[in-house]
C-alpha cells in the first residue's frame, strides 16, 4: 500500500476544520488504516470535532483485541462518538459540534469502508470510477427517492445539509461497505470540499493522467481551489 494525504483550507474559509490520518502499515490488528473527517459546529468546535474523532478512533483501534476488520472499525468509531458527545455536553464551546468520518482498510484484496456523513470514498481502476460510500445528506436522500436527479443535486442550495454525523447522536449508525480491489487500483477518500468542486469524471481523469499518488492529490486540490475553493479540501489517495 502506498498513500499520500493533503489538506487545504480552500479559498474562502479562514480556518481548516478537516483532519486526516494515514497509515500504510499496521495499526493495532489492522494491516493499514486511513480516515478523513470534516468537522462542523462553528470555528473552534468543528476543528476540535474532526481532530478528536480521528485521534480517538485511532487510539481505540490500537487497543482493540478483535481481529475482524469491520468490527474493529465500528467499535472504535462508536466508542469515540460517545466520548465526543460527553465532552460536548459539559464544555459550552463544544456544544453542537460534530464531524463526518470515512475510514478504510485493505487486506487480502478486500477494501473495508466505514462512513458517517457525506465525506466520500471512490474506487478507481481501468473500468472507471465508483463511489463506494453513500452520502448521508438531505439532497442524496431526495435523489434516492427520485425527487431530484444527480445533476439537480449538484446545484441544490441545501446540498451541504447532512442527515447523519459523528458526535451528535449516541446511537448513530455507521455504514459498512466491502469491495474487491486489485493491484494498481486507486482509492480516493475526500471531504465534500473536493467532491463538490471536482466532478467524478475529473477525478477519474486526474488518476488516469498522473502516476504518483502525491501528484494526484496535489492536482485534485489545485483543481478544487481553481473551481472556487468554497470549503476546506482534504484528500487521501491510496494505491493498492
Amino acid at each position: 500500500m502506498k498513500s499520500y494525504s493533503l489538506t487545504d483550507k480552500g479559498m474562502v474559509r479562514s480556518a481548516n476544520q478537516d483532519f486526516f490520518f494515514s497509515c500504510d502499515t499496521s495499526l493495532g490488528h489492522l494491516p493499514n488504516f486511513y480516515v478523513v473527517a470534516d468537522g462542523m459546529g462553528g470555528h473552534n468546535a468543528g476543528e476540535f470535532a474532526s481532530s478528536f474523532a480521528v485521534e480517538s478512533i485511532t487510539s481505540y483501534i490500537e487497543a482493540d483485541s478483535n481481529f475482524e476488520i469491520s468490527e474493529i472499525l465500528e467499535d472504535a468509531t462508536l466508542k469515540a462518538n460517545i466520548d465526543l458527545i460527553n465532552i460536548a455536553a459539559v464544555e459550552d464551546d463544544k456544544k453542537g459540534c460534530g464531524t463526518t468520518v470515512v475510514e478504510a482498510v485493505v487486506e487480502n484484496g478486500i477494501l473495508t469502508v466505514l462512513n458517517i456523513g457525506d465525506s466520500r470514498l471512490y474506487l478507481i481502476n481501468k473500468s472507471g470510477i465508483r463511489q463506494i460510500t453513500e452520502d448521508h445528506s438531505m439532497v442524496e436522500e431526495m435523489v434516492r427517492l427520485g425527487i431530484l436527479t444527480h445533476e439537480e443535486a449538484k446545484h441544490h442550495p441545501e446540498k451541504h445539509k447532512i442527515t447523519r454525523a459523528f458526535g451528535i447522536e449516541p446511537d448513530v449508525k455507521a455504514d459498512i461497505f466491502e469491495a474487491r480491489v486489485f493491484e494498481g487500483d486507486t482509492i480516493i477518500m475526500c471531504s465534500d470540499g473536493l467532491s463538490n468542486m471536482v466532478s467524478d469524471e475529473e477525478i477519474f481523469n486526474i488518476v488516469e493522467e498522473e502516476k504518483e499518488v502525491e501528484m494526484i492529490a496535489k492536482r485534485a486540490v489545485k483543481m478544487a481551489n481553481e473551481a472556487g475553493g468554497t470549503d476546506n479540501i482534504t484528500i487521501t489517495v491510496v494505491r493498492v
